[in-house]
């Protein structure tokens, strides 16, 4: 018989309850904006109490922040995915990632960019949320350049900011038009705009 000593349960509980808080945050946050989901919507959800999310986060705005950071790495995953499909292929991975944004900015329900819709919600710079949304969409600003670089476009800064109004485009007329909205043209009008940029 294991003599291992089972972790005590009230080691276990927060763990546990700060998970909830989190992934029930996700969802309402996401969903529903960052403002209109109060602190007792969050625990009543998550099945806690309201000392248990502030022993986990020192305020809402601490845990919008977190939402968001945990949005930004489900972003970038999604971004670079195509890389293992298309390797080497700047070009063939910006546009599957934008194929695909395509895809689910057309669909119904589609609630756009979690962290574009914080920089609407958050104007103030010196909002945690607003410094995480910011920081997030500099760094996919950088990213697409070097993936305009590395297709060989003379003017890589220019393209980059083009493709990069597109993608915010597409976050904000998907959640306007839905099903049949110009957010189903993204493949399409990327593809031109490469295309002229790269002389092809």
């Amino acid at each position: 018989m294991s003599t291992r000593a089972k972790p005590a349960p009230a080691a276990e509980a927060p763990a546990r309850a700060a998970d909830r808080i989190r992934d029930t945050a996700f969802e309402l946050f996401y969903r529903e904006g960052i403002r209109a989901v109060g602190v007792e919507e969050i625990v009543s959800r998550a099945g806690v109490t309201k000392p248990s999310l502030y022993r986990a986060y020192e305020s809402k705005d601490e845990l919008a922040a977190d939402y968001l950071r945990d949005y930004n790495e489900r972003f970038c995953r999604v971004f670079e995915a195509p890389s293992v499909e298309h390797p080497g292929d700047p070009r063939a991975q910006l546009l599957a990632y934008l194929d695909g944004l395509a895809s689910r900015a057309s669909s119904d329900g589609y609630r756009g960019c979690g962290l574009t819709n914080a920089v609407i919600e958050y104007p103030g710079r010196e909002h945690p949320a607003h410094k995480v949304a910011v920081e997030s969409k500099r760094t996919l600003r950088k990213r697409l350049r070097e993936l305009c670089r590395a297709m060989g476009a003379a003017d890589a800064e220019t393209l980059a900011d083009g493709l990069l109004l597109l993608i915010e485009g597409s976050y904000v007329s998907g959640q306007t038009f839905g099903r049949g909205g110009p957010a189903k043209a993204l493949g399409k009008v990327a593809r031109a705009l490469i295309e002229a940029s790269l002389g092809s």
